[in-house]
């Protein structure tokens, strides 16, 4: 697995939806990239922080913002 194919399969991952061949490259990357261990940090942290907001806080300017921040990083 690639930098790229790793930034596509976050998503996959953190929901679960990943075949355990898939989940097995995915995390073998996972621990020998630095760039990928930090942006998949950045990710859990982000979702955590977005996750205690009040759902009344988080604009609809704010949550499509942050939908396309995330679909360019994962087309980047």
């Amino acid at each position: 697995m690639n930098c790229g194919d790793f930034v596509d399969s976050v998503t996959a991952f953190l929901d679960g939806a990943m075949d355990e061949a898939t989940e097995l490259r995915f995390l073998t990357h996972l621990t020998t990239c630095g760039d990928c261990e930090t942006c998949f940090d950045q990710f859990r942290q982000t979702i955590t922080i977005l996750s205690e907001l009040p759902e009344e806080r988080l604009a609809t300017a704010a949550r499509n913002q942050l939908l396309g921040a995330f679909g360019a990083l994962r087309r980047g």
